[in-house]
């Protein structure tokens, strides 16, 4: 099933709750979602379920994994899976529907062998643009037909800087010309009235995009990665 036919699936077809996943502050569920004779599986993490945090305004994560999907897809990296918001047909209310991605949870970032980790720039790079403060090792998934994923971006684009991350391979180095081009492509329509902007605003605050564009900008005028800070926790735990 193409992506479009993915996206429409997701946002009209029945849901059916399979189970519950276990691990986690929020919950977080595996539904079944039929549509036009296809099935998909697919996470569904619904605004109730959110636990209240002190520095993330409450009911706002679903929206900030639409967020993430949004840029990946603005970029054309397509890390991460396909991720709709869904307001109605859902047993616990609105929120994120997307994609559940096959794969084996033993293979994450520690075990990557050298062909998986040739895609740690793109990943790092996403991660310091969209500010994730939770990029654990078991959110970088390879699926079962070895294609890089990216996951759990409920703890991201906040305007102050919150990066925690496992990922800092290339850190202090250049930035490779072919991301920069990217992300000169995208940067400038993170501003009012862009193609980013408009597909951001149902979901982040205007201050949050704004933020977003100033972390790209930066990124393109150093033209390296940065070191990881030395003035607060630059890991998240537990660290897959």
């Amino acid at each position: 099933m193409n992506q479009a036919l993915t996206l429409s699936a997701l946002q009209q077809g029945t849901l059916h709750l399979e189970g519950q996943f276990i691990y986690g502050s929020n919950y977080t569920f595996m539904v079944l979602c039929q549509h036009s004779g296809e099935t998909l599986k697919a996470v569904y993490k619904p605004l109730r379920g959110e636990r209240p945090l002190p520095d993330f305004p409450t009911g706002t994560l679903a929206q900030r994994e639409v967020a993430a999907y949004k840029v990946s897809e603005a970029l054309g990296w397509g890390l991460v899976p396909p991720t709709i918001f869904r307001v109605k047909g859902a047993s616990m209310g609105p929120g994120s529907l997307q994609l559940f991605v096959d794969h084996d949870p033993e293979r994450h970032y520690f075990n990557f062998n050298q062909k998986q980790r040739i895609h740690l720039p793109r990943v790092m790079l996403f991660d310091i643009l969209i500010n994730n403060a939770d990029r654990k090792a078991g959110h970088i998934l390879i699926s079962q037909e070895g294609q890089l994923f990216l996951i759990d971006h409920g703890l991201s684009f906040h305007t102050e800087d919150k990066l925690r991350t496992v990922v800092w391979d290339h850190a202090g180095q250049r930035i490779p010309p072919e991301l920069c081009l990217d992300l000169a492509r995208v940067v400038p329509e993170a501003s009012p009235g862009g193609s980013l902007f408009s597909a951001l605003q149902p979901h982040l605050q205007p201050d949050e995009i704004a933020a977003l564009q100033t972390r790209g900008q930066a990124l393109l005028d150093r033209g390296q990665f940065p070191l990881p800070p030395e003035d607060r926790r630059a890991y998240p735990w537990p660290l897959v």
